[in-house]
């Protein structure tokens, strides 16, 4: 986090939390997400002030980094529903986009209730895969007149919370999606509110891509939905009927009016608003540097390490170029740009995009007038800016400071790079290394219901048991999202292992696993998915799946498609002792006997199926807290005294909850109370020392009377922190893990500098290891 601060701070004293969305003009505080949930009240101010009658329609699938933002469209409902704009999550990421399409078409058929209805998708970079072809049809096809469709990319370019590292922009190329990159909170609005302009004007999707280090920060913005003043090109001329969607539309005039009209289009619009621009110029330019999104803040960054102020760049000769629209690229800006340069370093993170369409541009320029360029790779072939994992600005300033020795140089920028170099050189350094590898709750369900019989193993799935894979549990190998049980379609025939287990968790199933289930009953394979039904998608939020999903539907499905067996097992078996419609012959067991079960379903021929029932710990937390379930009066605590820390209880469970307590007696355990979530599976061990408590209440500490006497072992009154002159940016550190208060902590900071008029910005690590 880095606060700008201001002389003479003005506190805003009016200002509440519901202003991130009320209010119409000045400065709010809000997060990325948040500014998402915003940008479509912005679009909705923007048409009335125009005379429009519009709605919008929001839809997609969540997943990392936008896992929150169906929460926060929930939130804001009220102040949705008055702008009439819908919210409708898709049961998966294709069938989001596939409404998002139909949104477009409303207005070609009588009856239409509105002028138009601007759209957004959201979903994470395997939901962009998995919209290909909902993405080729609907951009092939077009926007309606006042609609539009923005579709936002949450990529995860270092993999904190994917099975691979995304970068989406060439998935949107494929189907030929003008593609726009924010580089911060304030670009998210702006470029947003642009968005849905060009995609009127182009009659075509636009993809926006969010990475983690955008959506997962907040900062103080501007909010006036007027404040840009949206041209439309004059330099362009459509064919004949315009760009948007009409019916009928033979596909070969789709494609013409596509390849021919609308990349042009998007060139045109963003040249007249200057999407891509120059942020730094010099008259005497000789070395380039272009940059898009997080990688432009990690070229400012870069600079600040070489000590080289915006100042400092114009009198060496260094021009930097911000692109906002980074396919197609518009030839126009990017060639002003060059003129006068000797050499070119393209910033941007993952793929070479903007570089290579730079070089296509280029190949016919005249020799003498082009400039080299680099990106990925320098003249000699070496790998300068990696495509893998992601760039830091102290990769970047090295760069910079290679191609900036070609012409200048100064001991100033010469101690800066061997400091840099030598901070460099010592993470590469053998160290020990201790990964914070991610874990189960306390009390997951997941502790018990992914444990294999002895002489079984199990395949994972995406989902909170994918962290099994890290575990000593048989788990091996997974599939993507709906894909679960189906490579073992294509083992099956080649190997001797006669049966597997495979681990599908609820939201999957309904995602798109139960179509993978049923190829496996169509390979008569021998297999046992383990439906793991924890009543949330747990992974992103605790939300809950976008439709009705219950135990007795899924056994009634599942009968219905041919699964030879189903058993389903629950820590509360008494609960399906009334008429639930379970489907004809399945059996209800307890949990302790899941081992049991999972032995005789390895040994029937075909698909079996086992639906493993219990509420997800953490939202049964959360329920409890609301008083929406009901809090066993019930507590388990280990007797140190007797405890002979043995650690089967830690076995058993595999909680966190339990944690080792060094004694006088040598290490014995505790249960952390505060963190215990009921499960009570650590009293399966045969243990004296577990003690079990009907009814009890922690006790709290006694608030200190003015007669009561001070401790005289207590540290004595802490005094008040001598602030800093903080004249320049400064950057505050809070370290610990989710649900430790480190979010909280910095948005209390954050707040409170934008209340006193400081220009704040916020960046939450977000990732499994991050969370609790």
């Amino acid at each position: 986090m880095s606060v700008t601060v201001s002389a003479h701070p003005a506190i805003d004293r009016d200002y509440t939390l519901e202003h991130k969305y009320t209010r119409s003009q000045g400065r709010i505080y809000l997060s990325g997400v948040q500014a998402l949930v915003r940008l479509p009240l912005m679009q909705q101010m923007r048409d009335r002030a125009a005379g429009l009658n519009t709605a919008g329609f929001v839809s997609g699938y969540r997943g990392s980094p936008l896992g929150g933002l169906d929460l926060e469209l929930w939130k804001a409902g009220k102040h949705l529903k008055a702008a009439n704009i819908q919210f409708t999550p898709g049961l998966n990421e294709d069938l989001g986009a596939t409404m998002v399409w139909g949104t477009q078409q409303a207005n070609l058929f009588p009856g239409a209730r509105y002028d138009g209805v601007f759209s957004m998708w959201y979903g994470k970079g395997p939901g962009v895969d998995r919209c290909g072809d909902v993405f080729k049809h609907g951009n092939a096809a077009g926007t309606s007149k006042f609609g539009g469709v923005l579709a936002l990319a949450a990529d995860d370019h270092a993999c904190r919370s994917s099975t691979l590292p995304h970068g989406s922009e060439l998935e949107f190329v494929s189907a030929m999606m003008p593609v726009l990159n924010p580089a911060g909170v304030q670009d998210i609005l702006d470029m947003g509110l642009l968005g849905w302009a060009m995609s009127r004007f182009t009659g075509r999707w636009v993809g926006f891509k969010t990475i983690a280090e955008t959506v997962e920060s907040s900062a103080s913005v501007l909010v006036d939905p007027h404040q840009l003043d949206i041209i439309l090109p004059q330099d362009f001329t459509g064919p004949e009927g315009g760009l948007g969607i009409r019916w009928p539309d033979p596909p070969l005039q789709q494609e013409m009016r596509l390849h021919q009209y609308a990349v042009q289009a998007a060139c045109a619009f963003a040249r007249a608003n200057r999407i891509d621009r120059v942020v730094i110029d010099s008259s005497r330019a000789r070395l380039g540097i272009v940059t898009t999104g997080k990688s432009f803040l990690d070229v400012l960054q870069a600079l600040e390490y070489l000590g080289i102020s915006a100042e400092d760049a114009r009198e060496i000769g260094i021009r930097v170029y911000k692109v906002g629209m980074t396919w197609p690229l518009e030839p126009q800006g990017i060639r002003e740009f060059a003129r006068g340069l000797e050499d070119i370093v393209v910033v941007e993170e993952k793929r070479s995009f903007i570089e290579s369409q730079m070089k296509e541009y280029m190949y016919n320029w005249d020799h003498h007038a082009r400039p080299s360029v680099i990106g990925k790779y320098d003249e000699e072939g070496n790998w300068v800016l990696p495509s893998t994992n992601e760039l830091t600005p102290a990769m970047i300033a090295l760069v910079i400071a290679r191609r900036l020795g070609r012409f200048f140089s100064s001991d100033a920028i010469k101690a800066r790079v061997a400091w840099i170099e030598a901070k460099e050189h010592e993470l590469t350094l053998p160290r020990t290394n201790f990964p914070r590898v991610p874990h189960y709750c306390s009390g997951c369900p997941h502790n018990t219901s992914t444990q294999v019989p002895e002489g079984s193993r199990a395949l994972a799935g995406i989902g909170c048991h994918y962290m099994v894979t890290w575990m000593d549990r048989r788990t091996d190998t997974f599939t993507q999202m709906g894909g679960e049980g189906v490579t073992w379609c294509g083992q099956a025939p080649f190997t001797e292992t006669r049966h597997v287990f495979q681990n599908l968790g609820d939201g999957t199933y309904f995602h798109s696993g139960s179509l993978a289930i049923r190829q496996a009953i169509a390979a008569k394979v021998n297999i046992t998915y383990k439906i793991l039904y924890n009543d949330a998608v747990a992974m992103t939020g605790g939300q809950p799946i976008d439709g009705v999903l219950t135990v007795p539907q899924i056994t009634r499905e599942l009968e219905a498609e041919g699964a030879r067996r189903i058993v389903v097992v629950t820590d509360q078996p008494e609960k399906y002792n009334g008429p639930l419609n379970l489907a004809p012959g399945v059996t209800v067991r307890h949990r302790d006997e899941l081992d049991a079960v999972q032995r005789e379903l390895r040994e029937v021929e075909g698909c079996t199926i086992l639906v493993y029932d219990q509420t997800c710990a953490t939202e049964k937390r959360r329920r409890r807290k609301r008083g929406k379930m009901e809090d066993p009066p019930k507590r388990v605590v280990i007797n140190e005294l007797v405890c002979e820390g043995c650690g089967d209880c830690s076995v058993q469970s595999n909680c966190l909850s339990v944690e080792p307590v060094e004694t006088e007696f040598g290490r014995k355990r505790r249960i952390n109370q505060n963190t215990c979530n009921k499960d009570y599976s650590c009293v399966k061990g045969f243990c004296p020392s577990f003690v079990t408590v009907e009814g009890g209440q922690l006790r709290k500490p006694k608030k200190e009377s003015a007669s009561t006497r001070p401790d005289p072992n207590a540290l004595p009154p802490i005094p008040e922190p001598a602030l800093p002159l903080a004249e320049t940016a400064w950057g505050i550190v809070v370290a610990g893990i989710g649900g430790t208060g480190v979010i909280t902590i910095g948005q209390l900071l954050g707040m409170a500098a934008h209340l006193e008029g400081k220009g704040v910005v916020t960046q939450d690590s977000a990732g499994l290891a991050q969370k609790g």
